[in-house]
């Protein structure tokens, strides 16, 4: 559970706040009451959650900067005084990262070694969580999922990156962060990895639902690549809850949950590609239709899943909205959004929605 209560009036500096799980991270804060400071580049594509939501009016500053530049974030987190620093800053699609290999590997492990010496130098961090991704595994097209102590990997440069964020977060972490010497620095590190996250705003290229969305909407069928892939669909508030439980136990008690977690959906929430884009369509309506795109493509997983008995057994964490109503959230959020809605309001409301269903508090609007 997501104590309101602890949240009220906490700093936080959220990076990657322009993108999509940032956006939706920071209204989530902002609606327990945190004072938070967001830090990033301009939004990457237009229309975007961080406009379209109006994530700005509720931050205490939003900073438009590069997680690489290290002056930038020591003055950011001398100013705002953090106590807790959630890193989300990333390039985050795989088929960009075979367009840009040295880009990706630059703003995703440097990026990452580089906010956490800013935090080692400006002082006064209590918590932080470095988010990386589910693909940070070396993927053996495992039917099992992937467990916290499962080798890091990556075949191509995007996932290879974040096995890498991770090595580079626990480095740091036994270098200058030890658990052990959490009495002294007062500091405790995790990383979190998530699965294949899906929810209103995201607009980026080459994630299914965003590029079913644009075919909806144009009327034309959607190609979709590689429609036997399986991958772990969660609604984006699922692993934000998770970050948010951990971080409050990282505050409390750091030693004991200094190391990485998993924040996955249930096992049966693991679908094939097509299943989502005949869902998403159905849920759509008005003549809705995708098509396997045969093409040639750059190497993805075709098998992916998460074991997330850690989270379950030792933070009390589960997933609490099932795919079909993710998606049904998923889609009504677009819905609303091209009929010229209050985003806003509606993403506030998907946040309360989720968080009586979690049995956390209700968000209420500052």
């Amino acid at each position: 559970m997501i104590e309101k209560a602890f949240w009220r009036g906490r700093r936080v500096l959220v990076t990657g706040h322009t993108g999509f799980k940032g956006g939706w991270l920071s209204l989530w804060l902002e609606c327990l009451g945190a004072e938070v400071t967001g830090y990033a580049l301009a939004p990457a594509t237009s229309p975007n959650l961080y406009e379209s939501a109006k994530v700005a009016s509720g931050l205490k500053e939003s900073v438009f900067a590069d997680i690489r530049d290290l002056n930038r974030l020591c003055e950011v987190i001398r100013g705002a005084r953090p106590e807790f620093v959630i890193h989300m800053a990333a390039q985050p699609l795989v088929r960009a990262s075979y367009a840009d290999p040295i880009e990706t590997y630059s703003v995703n492990v440097v990026g990452t070694a580089t906010l956490l010496e800013a935090i080692r130098r400006a002082g006064g961090v209590r918590a932080l969580i470095s988010v990386t991704s589910d693909k940070c595994y070396e993927n053996r097209e495992s039917a099992r999922g992937y467990r916290e102590s499962d080798p890091m990997g990556g075949f191509d440069p995007y996932s290879s990156s974040k096995g890498c964020a991770e090595l580079v977060t626990a480095a740091m972490r036994t270098s200058f962060f030890h658990p052990a010497s959490w009495p002294d620095h007062r500091v405790a590190i995790a990383s979190a990895r998530a699965g294949n996250v899906i929810g209103g705003g995201d607009w980026a290229e080459d994630r299914l639902v965003p590029d079913l969305i644009r075919a909806f909407t144009a009327g034309r069928a959607a190609a979709v690549r590689h429609p036997e892939a399986v991958r772990p669909w969660q609604h984006v508030l699922e692993p934000l809850s998770g970050y948010l439980g951990l971080a409050e136990r990282l505050f409390e008690d750091g030693p004991a949950y200094a190391e990485g977690w998993n924040f996955g959906p249930e096992e049966s929430d693991a679908k094939q590609v097509d299943w989502v884009a005949h869902r998403m369509g159905a849920l759509w309506g008005e003549g809705a239709r995708f098509e396997g795109d045969r093409g040639a493509h750059p190497h993805e997983a075709t098998f992916l899943r998460l074991d997330c008995s850690k989270a379950r057994a030792r933070l009390g964490w589960r997933p609490r909205w099932q795919l079909d109503r993710a998606l049904e959230e998923t889609v009504a959020w677009y819905r609303a959004f091209y009929r010229g809605a209050d985003m806003r309001a509606l993403s506030v409301g998907q946040i309360e929605a989720y968080s009586t269903d979690a049995g956390a508090q209700p968000a209420t609007r500052r």
